[in-house]
């Protein structure tokens, strides 16, 4: 899973990246045009929600997991670069700690034990 999770990353940073500078070049208020139309509204709120508790579940699972200290950082470039980036770049850096972490028991394992 980790390549269909960076593959993702990379569009979803591309694909909003492509539409801020579209908006930037356009000189509209970005905040604003998040909240200009109940549709609009709805999705804002949508994705503020879905980016909250992504960005609580990549910290709280990175912790569990014991991944990299510096998995908190994916947290304030949420805000910077994108979620739509960030939580599936964390998704495959998580299924590569669980691959790595996995691979590691079963090498710690006595041979007739082992799978």
């Amino acid at each position: 899973m980790r390549t269909p999770y960076l593959v993702l990353a990379v569009i979803g940073g591309a694909g909003t990246w492509f539409f801020n500078l579209r908006s930037m070049a356009a000189g509209e208020d970005y905040v604003a045009g998040w909240f200009a139309s109940a549709a609009s509204s709805s999705a804002a709120v949508d994705v503020i929600v879905v980016a909250f508790v992504a960005c609580m579940f990549m910290v709280l699972e990175g912790r569990r997991l014991g991944m990299s200290r510096a998995v908190w950082l994916l947290v304030p470039l949420s805000l910077v670069v994108a979620i739509a980036f960030t939580f599936p770049v964390f998704l495959a850096w998580r299924e590569h700690h669980l691959l790595r972490s996995t691979d590691a028991r079963a090498a710690a394992l006595p041979e007739s034990v082992a799978p």
